[in-house]
């Protein structure tokens, strides 16, 4: 058994999927996410991908949470890690099931086979609709009736001519429970989302520095955000993964910020080695770190946030600078500027330190 939890059939079309994405990218909803634009024509169809494609097989892999992912923003003094990102990266082990799958269709029934996993201009989460795994829900991730929130998704592009399945329908209902989690209001509209406000966004694809009016509402969150995904009222039918490769690494389900704040390059990729969120670099994940540890409201992590004042990453040290504006009393704080004072240099002219000031 290759162990995928679900499959389906669909055709090379694409329904509205590209119109949307025109206007999600006519709205600037794609922040600084420039391949999104670059390569929005041949995300357009699966036949803009690939003009000899017949059928499309979608598969789905079960990464359903042991517990609820909400339940550790009550703990702000560790990190929360998105579900998907605390074990292995799922790329991998959905490539290595897939490139089985695939090369079974292309012996079988000597077909051409092209596979993906979030790997190429494909929309996913309309193929999988359209291939009956489930619905997007107006957080616009796929639902599943037999698994909530939580599936890896991959497909293979095959030049065999299969019937489709039904497309999936949209079951919501009135529900919006996952626009009104959100933190930072990063849904303008039900299925429509603004991802230069998501958390998953900002921790995860954003570059820079991240704007102060989003830096309370990310609190502990240091690597994506499952927010809308957990509070889904279709989770009722989830289950826990089954698939070993995929639990969860101890060391990423409820991990300390001090341990994280204090990782150098070398320490970060030996940390997360084999992980996604390896592929973040450490610099910004060091500077969500931060912000995580600006929202502790625990004054002994203090010490390890001016340690980051003389870091080497401007990232890193703005966000020093805003940690130590939150934990410390404004007396303490004016004295941690003038001690960072270098002679006559005025800390105000100091662009991290300015971009870190809260105002």
């Amino acid at each position: 058994m290759l162990g995928f939890d679900a499959v389906g059939f669909a055709g090379p079309g694409n329904g509205d999927a590209g119109q949307n994405l025109k206007s999600y990218i006519e709205n600037g909803y794609h922040g600084d996410m420039g391949w999104m634009e670059a390569t929005g024509n041949r995300r357009r169809s699966p036949r803009d991908l690939w003009p000899e494609v017949e059928s499309i097989v979608a598969v789905g892999v079960n990464y359903g949470p042991a517990e609820d992912p909400l339940a550790l923003h009550a703990f702000p003094e560790r990190g929360a890690v998105s579900v998907y990102a605390r074990g292995r990266d799922y790329h991998d082990v959905l490539k290595r099931k897939l490139r089985q799958l695939a090369t079974q269709i292309a012996e079988h029934w000597d077909c051409d086979v092209k596979l993906f996993v979030d790997t190429a201009p494909i929309m996913e989460k309309p193929l999988a609709q359209t291939a009956g795994l489930g619905w997007q829900g107006k957080h616009t991730n796929l639902v599943s009736r037999d698994f909530g929130s939580w599936l890896f998704l991959g497909e293979i592009f095959t030049t065999l001519q299969l019937p489709a399945d039904l497309a999936g329908s949209d079951r919501c209902g009135g529900c919006r429970r996952c626009l009104d989690v959100c933190p930072t209001a990063a849904f303008p509209a039900p299925y429509q989302l603004d991802a230069t406000r998501c958390v998953s966004y900002l921790t995860i694809e954003h570059k820079g520095h991240i704007e102060r009016e989003f830096r309370a509402a990310i609190g502990n969150r240091i690597y994506g955000c499952d927010d809308c995904l957990a509070v889904c009222p279709w989770n009722k039918f989830a289950r826990i993964t089954p698939h070993g490769e995929l639990k969860p690494y101890i060391h990423l389900t409820r991990p300390l910020l001090q341990d994280f704040v204090r990782l150098d390059d070398d320490a970060f990729r030996r940390v997360f080695a084999g992980s996604p969120v390896k592929r973040l670099g450490r610099d910004r994940f060091v500077r969500n770190v931060l912000i995580a540890v600006g929202n502790s409201e625990d004054p002994t992590l203090a010490a390890e946030a001016e340690a980051r004042l003389a870091d080497v990453s401007p990232l890193v040290r703005a966000m020093a600078v805003w940690a130590l504006s939150q934990l410390l009393t404004e007396a303490d704080f004016a004295a941690v500027r003038a001690r960072y004072a270098a002679g006559e240099e005025d800390l105000d002219v100091i662009e991290e330190w300015m971009i870190g000031l809260p105002k």
